[in-house]
C-alpha cells in the first residue's frame, strides 16, 4: 500500500477532522466534545476503541507485539487570535500548540491501518491523550491500562510552527530530545491592611516581587554550568485593589532542565530560598511541585529505523534535521522511560508571514499540507516497526 499517496487522498477529510476540532477546542483532561467527536470518527471508520482514563485507546490489528502510537488532543487555557475562519470558538482554550493537528493525524493513520490491517505483524494501538499541557495525561492514562499486554515500541509526533520549511523531520538519536518539567506553584501568606498604613501589614506582593527576583537568576547563578536549566514564571497574581494590602500572593512557574543531579539542587534551592525570602518579609510560603515529567530521551537503534522507514514513504522536499534538543517538556517521557520511543518534530510552518509566529502564541498558524504527510508517518511506523519485530 503506498501510505503516502493514500493519505494524500483523504487529505481533505483529515483537513475537516482538524478544523472541527480547532474550533471546539478544549484544555485540560476533560475534554467532553473531542472526545466524542474521535469516538464518532472511529466508530464511522469501523476501529474499535476504549475509555482510557479520560482518554481513549483504538486498536487496529490483533495478538502481539503492540505498537503504540500517541497523539496529543488538548488545547491550551487562552484566547486564540489567529484570525483563521476555523478559530477556537471558546475565550478560554485555543490550539496553539497543535494538538489538533496531531489528533487529526491519528484519525488519518488510523483509517490507513484499517485499509492495511492485512499488512500489520501484530497490534497498532492508537493512543489520543488529554492533559498534556498539564504533564498528567501520560500517567492518567498508564494508571487506566494504556501499557497492558507486549507493548514493544511507542511512537510521538508534534507538529512545529514558525518559519521552518514545511516537511522538515527533527529528532534526537543520541542525547537528550527535550528538558525535564516541574511545574510549580508559590502560596505566599502575609498580613493585609489598608494601603495608607501598610507598616501595619506583611506585604506578601512584596514577598512575591523577591520571590520573582531570585528565582530569575537562580540557574544562571547557581545551575552546573555544564549543564543547561531555565525558570520562567507566566502566572503572578495578588489583590483586587490598588490601595488594599491584600492576605495573599500567588506564582506560578516552571522549571526545566536537561536532567541529573542540576534538577534536584535547583528544586532544593527554590524552596530553600522561598521560605527565606518569605520569613525576612514577615510572610509565609509554601512551594508545591504540582506535575513533573524527565527529560526525553528517546531509543537511538528505533528512532534511526524510523528515520528510514520515513524515507520509503515517497514524500517530496522530506528533510531530515539529527541531534535536535528543545528547552520545551513533553508528558510522553513517561512512556520513553518504560520502552523503546521514538519522538520527532513535523514542521508544519510558513515561509512568510503566516510563520512569523511559533507555538503557544495567541496568533500561531499551523500549515495544514502537514497532514497527510503525519498520517502516513504514524502509519508507515507501526506497519514497519511490527514487520521488523517480526523478524
Amino acid at each position: 500500500m503506498d501510505l503516502y499517496k493514500s493519505a494524500c487522498e483523504i487529505k481533505d477529510e483529515i483537513i475537516a477532522h482538524r478544523r472541527y476540532l480547532h474550533k471546539n477546542a478544549e484544555a485540560g483532561l476533560n475534554l467532553p466534545l473531542t472526545v466524542e467527536y474521535i469516538k464518532k470518527v472511529l466508530t464511522d471508520y469501523g476501529i474499535r476503541y476504549s475509555k482510557c482514563g479520560h482518554g481513549i485507546v483504538a486498536e487496529i490489528g490483533h495478538g502481539s507485539p503492540v505498537v503504540l502510537l500517541r497523539a496529543d488532543m488538548d488545547a491550551l487555557p487562552m484566547k486564540e487570535l489567529s484570525g483563521e475562519a476555523f478559530a477556537s470558538g471558546s475565550d478560554s482554550a485555543a490550539h496553539t500548540c497543535g494538538h489538533d493537528m496531531h489528533a487529526a493525524m491519528l484519525l488519518g493513520a488510523s483509517r490507513l491501518l484499517s485499509q492495511a490491517e492485512h499488512e500489520l505483524c501484530g497490534t497498532a494501538r492508537l493512543m489520543f491523550e488529554p492533559g498534556e499541557e498539564l504533564l498528567s495525561g501520560c500517567l492518567d492514562m498508564m494508571d487506566s491500562g494504556l501499557l497492558k499486554g507486549d507493548v514493544a515500541a511507542a511512537f510521538a509526533l508534534h507538529t512545529a510552527a514558525g518559519q521552518v520549511p514545511i516537511g522538515t523531520v527533527m529528532y534526537n538519536a543520541g542525547g537528550v530530545m527535550m528538558f525535564s518539567a516541574d511545574n510549580f506553584t508559590v502560596n505566599i501568606k502575609g498580613k493585609g491592611g489598608h494601603g495608607a498604613y501598610a507598616g501595619l501589614t506583611a506585604d506578601p506582593v512584596r514577598a512575591a516581587v523577591r520571590i520573582y527576583d531570585f528565582l530569575s537568576t537562580l540557574t544562571a547563578s547557581e545551575g552546573d554550568p555544564v549543564c543547561r536549566a531555565s525558570i520562567s514564571i507566566g502566572y503572578f497574581h495578588s489583590g483586587s485593589a490598588g490601595n488594599v494590602i491584600p492576605e495573599t500572593a500567588l506564582i506560578k512557574g516552571s522549571l526545566r532542565t536537561d536532567g541529573g543531579k542540576n534538577r534536584e539542587h535547583l528544586k532544593l534551592r527554590m524552596e530553600e530560598a522561598i521560605l527565606l525570602i518569605a520569613e525576612l518579609s514577615a510572610c509565609s510560603a509554601e512551594l508545591v511541585f504540582d506535575a513533573s515529567v524527565p527529560p526525553l530521551v528517546c531509543n537511538s537503534d528505533l528512532t534511526l529505523c524510523a528515520a528510514k522507514y520515513f524515507t520509503e514513504l515517497g514524500i517530496p522536499g522530506l528533510t531530515f534535521v539529527e541531534d535536535i534538543t528543545a528547552a520545551a517538556s513533553e508528558d510522553f517521557a513517561r512512556i520513553a522511560e518504560r520502552l523503546p520511543s521514538v519522538y520527532m518534530y513535523l514542521s508544519a510552518g510558513f515561509d512568510g508571514d503566516d510563520g512569523k509566529y511559533v507555538a503557544h502564541d495567541p496568533r500561531v498558524k499551523f500549515n495544514e499540507e502537514a497532514c497527510s504527510m503525519g498520517a502516513a508517518m504514524y502509519a508507515q511506523f507501526a506497519i514497519r516497526t511490527l514487520q521488523d519485530l517480526e523478524h
